[in-house]
């Protein structure tokens, strides 16, 4: 062994290394953080200004589905009032009349009796909405109801029926209420 080698062993031997100690567990939990509870409590406060915004505001802007004899008979709630109501019954036959000079729809739409005189002040109605012989088209009308009972819609939708019944119809010999007469012609 070199004079070096010596050296260094006599080193190592010279310093006291102390044994691995056993990893100590801290005396108590780390501090949470604050961030977490921070973002819940921010996460319920918007939750619960948009919920009260959506009920706070829904009176107003919702439209309440009725049929012609629920309506007529809460007439006084509704009439004259700023609260737009939907409506819905079948259009009864023969009333469908188009006037071009203003341009305008008039018709009654009816059920379980009681008929509703509707007035819609627009060209553009949906193709579905015709008045075809044979065929029940119920409609449904949002707008409002004017102090004399009459009813002026804002929007119509005509139901349009479904696949199947109309392959039940066309069995019975009706044609679709959104084919033109030309078409059913052919």
């Amino acid at each position: 062994m070199s004079d070096l080698d010596k050296e260094l062993e006599q080193a190592v031997a010279a310093i006291d290394v102390p044994a691995p100690a056993a990893r100590r567990e801290p005396a108590s939990p780390p501090p949470r953080r604050k961030g977490n509870v921070g973002l819940l409590i921010g996460l319920l406060v918007v939750s619960a200004a948009i919920l009260s915004l959506l009920f706070f505001s829904f009176d107003k802007g919702s439209a309440y589905a009725k049929d012609v004899s629920d309506l007529l008979r809460e007439k006084d709630k509704y009439s004259g009032s700023d609260r737009s109501v939907r409506v819905q019954g079948a259009l009864v036959k023969g009333t469908l009349v188009r006037r071009d000079q203003p341009c305008e729809y008039r018709f009654q739409i009816k059920t379980k009796g009681d008929v509703l005189p509707v007035r819609y002040a627009q060209c553009i109605v949906p193709d579905t909405f015709r008045d075809m012989p044979g065929m029940d088209v119920m409609v449904t009308a949002e707008g409002k109801l004017d102090s004399a009972g009459n009813f002026e819609a804002s929007n119509i939708f005509a139901k349009c029926p479904s696949k199947y019944e109309m392959k039940e119809m066309q069995k019975g010999g009706a044609k679709a209420p959104h084919v033109s007469q030309m078409a059913q012609a052919l």
